[in-house]
């Protein structure tokens, strides 16, 4: 947010200067993201008054004459599209610079040009270039030097977090900046003197989505140019000065932190409505686009029905300020912050006042910026500000909350006094009373916890007083111990991205249709007000989630884990899902790995050695596969023997569902995995004696058959079972397939043929037993 330091210095007239602010702004959680010098307007820039303007025929440009104070008027050619007569401009002598560019005499379409007439971004003062700088007549002599009216100034550019809401105003930092420096400070005048006459009633139907509705009217307001100081806070704040209705709102809107909107009264029938639109109704809004509307948004309707405005959002092109508009309504309200921030996302609309109402407004601000506003078309055009002020909903008091002096010491580790505890609470606008009930002002929306006033007060009486202590660590046996879920759960993460996985986080809601898609148990879990309508319920399976990312992502090759909790139907669990599709990428060292279920086995085994567990799948068939498995290529996992989930190639029809194209293998297993006992022995020094074994045997007996034969019929010389070959063809009979084994023997000592012929001899019995045939050379 920017903020020139000139309005900062009129609230506190004591502050220091802004590169001395700098600092002290960060100390309150404020950061200065920069300081930008805006020099004064170039020299030979002066003020003059257009007199006269003629449009030159067959051309968009203008011939104005100007009085700049020249011995007699001047005529120059502009082609500014808001070129008008009776106003006040910005004039470049000839033999100014504007923007690297020397000015002078010149013939435009046959007319002798004199200098040039400047918009904010030639002058340097602001962004906007799209048209003059216009002023009312009679802001100064005419002739006097442009740097006289427009000083050079500083913009604070202030990076507010969105729990600061408050700060969001020239008011909200003066407060803060009052409040830890103890400097007194000046709130905006808000003294408008009501006209004499009837006041004029404005009817207002309040809603469930809108708690307070301020509304104030005016007539006689003489509608054009706004004063040179609004135009310059509102330059250097970002925003274009378009006249003085529209301008005095977005001022205060700077000023105090309350959006508004004004409309034409001759629109309005008398009253004003809050409520809920209609689903396929439509509005044409002030930037002309024309919106779609649905029952979840609020709208502000007139007495007749018609939509004036998005609640909170922006204005309907129908009961907007007018040029010709003289009687204006104001509105001060304060909205639902949710509700008005989905309106505005769906409807793809970022205003000033969305961002303001999203983080939350004070709702006892509302009073305050309509008194400020009419003040101000009062003061700069004549208003009659009528007698009548309709407060609906009335002022808003905050819940008092029990704080502990004592507690708060513990709790910062800073010895900081009961008066000065006091002292900080009464600055930043808080009531204390005897008891240390504490009372935040209503402009503090992130104040509601005794925990809040404690980082208050460690914030004004100083981070940089925290005492510099060595945390100290209770080690007890029980956080070594392997219950130790959260150290079990980072040594997992850690350990999948070692072998090439990434971590994603997902959203723990979803909905029937994604369930559906996925072919997974429907959320059981139903949220009240869901984000969306896509997030209607507690996720019951992890693996969907998992889909969307890899179909987000369908251009590339996605390798990826989720450790989080699901709702099926028996309880809330943790579970950590896998999903590879694509091959593995090449390395500095290695070439790409073609995509395959045991590339995916193989890095889910790796993973689970690493961590010191056995990793196995036994195939799994019929009824038993998962719905989200491929049938001929799914299997159940055990982790150190316990079952704890399953693995497999994705569903094709599942595939086709989230447009997941080529093969997409999948995993999901519980939390916290089953653990064992550590032990250690010292690495065998004595070499292998190795044998290779290939079982001919049926298509449905697994690998995990073979190896529980072998490991059962074997002794303790067997180190290892590990398959290496798998074929299927001539010689094999049909419904066949040989299954190589590569069996590997350690003993204490060096093993000869003499000591491992018995036992490979008794585990090929033992396959033979099974019905399997053994394949020979």
């Amino acid at each position: 947010m920017k903020l020139p330091y000139s309005w900062l210095k009129e609230l506190v007239p004591s502050l220091p200067s802004a590169t001395d602010l700098e600092p002290i702004l960060a100390s309150l959680g404020l950061p200065v993201e920069e300081i930008v010098d805006v020099p004064a307007p170039p020299s030979d820039v002066v003020y003059g008054e257009v007199l006269e303007v003629s449009p030159i025929e067959g051309t968009h440009l203008f011939a104005a004459t100007v009085d700049a104070g020249e011995p007699a008027p001047v005529v120059i050619v502009t082609g500014a599209p808001n070129t008008t007569s009776g106003v006040g401009v910005a004039v470049a002598k000839p033999g100014a610079v504007i923007e690297g560019q020397a000015i002078g005499v010149r013939g435009v379409q046959g007319v002798a040009s004199w200098g040039m007439l400047c918009s904010p971004k030639e002058l340097g003062v602001g962004e906007y270039g799209g048209g003059l700088l216009l002023l009312p007549l009679g802001t100064a002599p005419v002739g006097t030097p442009f740097a006289d009216l427009w000083p050079a100034e500083q913009v604070i550019d202030i990076e507010v977090t969105p729990n600061r809401a408050d700060a969001l105003s020239a008011l909200g930092v003066a407060r803060d900046l009052s409040a830890s420096l103890r400097l007194d400070w000046h709130p905006p005048s808000a003294g408008v003197q009501p006209d004499a006459g009837a006041p004029l009633p404005i009817d207002v139907t309040l809603h469930d989505g809108c708690d307070r509705f301020v509304a104030r009217t005016a007539s006689g307001v003489r509608n054009g140019p706004s004063p040179l100081l609004l135009q310059r806070r509102l330059l250097a704040c970002g925003s274009r000065p378009i006249d003085l209705i529209v301008d005095a709102s977005n001022y205060v809107m700077f000023e105090v932190g309350q959006p508004t909107a004004l409309y034409d009264l001759r629109d309005l029938a008398g009253g004003l409505a809050v409520d809920d639109a209609k689903d396929g109704e439509s509005v044409l809004t002030l930037y002309g686009d024309e919106k779609v509307l649905t029952s979840r948004d609020l709208v502000i309707r007139n007495a007749e029905g018609a939509i004036v405005g998005v609640a909170g959002v922006i204005g309907a092109n129908f009961g907007g300020i007018r040029a010709d508009t003289s009687d204006v309504a104001l509105e001060a309200a304060h909205f639902d912050p949710v509700r008005l921030r989905l309106t505005a996302r769906r409807l793809d609309l970022k205003t000033d006042a969305v961002y303001r109402f999203e983080r939350g407004v004070d709702p006892n601000a509302t009073l305050l910026a309509a008194n400020r506003i009419m003040e101000l078309l009062a003061l700069h055009g004549g208003a009659n500000v009528h007698a009548g002020v309709t407060d609906a909903g009335g002022p808003k008091t905050s819940r008092p909350i029990a704080f502990d002096p004592q507690a708060t010491r513990d709790l910062l580790g800073m010895d900081v006094s009961d008066d000065e505890m006091r002292s900080i609470l009464t600055r930043l606008g808080c009531g204390v009373s005897d008891a240390w009930e504490v009372t935040p002002p209503t402009w503090r929306v992130d104040l509601h916890i005794k925990e809040d006033f404690a980082e208050e007060i460690a914030r004004l009486h100083g981070f940089e007083n925290l005492p510099e202590t060595v945390p100290t660590l209770q080690v007890h046996e029980s956080n070594l111990g392997a219950g130790d879920e959260a150290r079990r759960r980072r040594e997992l993460k850690t350990t999948l991205a070692g072998v090439g996985f990434q971590e994603v986080v997902t959203y723990t809601f979803a909905s029937d249709e994604e369930a559906d898609r996925a072919r997974t148990e429907r959320p059981n879990l139903r949220l009240r007000n869901p984000l969306t309508s896509d997030r209607t319920g507690m996720r019951t399976a992890l693996y969907p989630s998992l889909l969307k990312t890899a179909a987000s992502n369908a251009r590339e090759n996605v390798l990826i884990f989720e450790v989080g909790r699901v709702f099926p139907s028996s309880g809330e669990v943790e579970r950590v899902g896998f999903l590879m599709r694509g091959p593995l990428a090449p390395s500095a060292w290695q070439p790409g790995v073609a995509e395959s279920f045991y590339t995916f086995k193989g890095l889910l085994e790796a993973a689970a050695s690493s961590l010191g567990a056995s990793f196995d799948v036994r195939q799994v068939r019929g009824d038993a596969v998962p719905s989200a498995l491929h049938p001929g290529i799914a299997g159940e996992v055990l982790w150190n023997g316990v079952s704890v989930g399953w693995i497999g190639a994705l569903h094709p029809g599942i595939a086709s569902e989230f447009g997941l194209k080529g093969e997409t293998f999948l995993a999901e297993i519980s939390f916290p995995l089953p653990g064992r006992a550590w032990s250690f022995a010292d690495p065998r020094r004595t070499p292998a004696n190795l044998r290779d074994v290939a079982v001919i045997a049926p298509t449905d007996v697994s690998y995990a058959d073979i190896r529980d034969v072998l490991r059962a019929s074997a002794t303790d010389l067997l180190e290892s079972a590990e398959p290496f070959d798998v074929y299927a063809g001539a010689p094999i009979p049909e419904g066949q397939r040989s299954v190589a084994v590569r069996l590997t023997f350690r003993g204490e000592r060096t093993l000869t043929d003499a000591d491992v012929d018995p036992v490979f001899a008794t585990m090929i019995d033992a396959l033979r037993a099974k019905g399997w045939s053994i394949r020979e050379r």
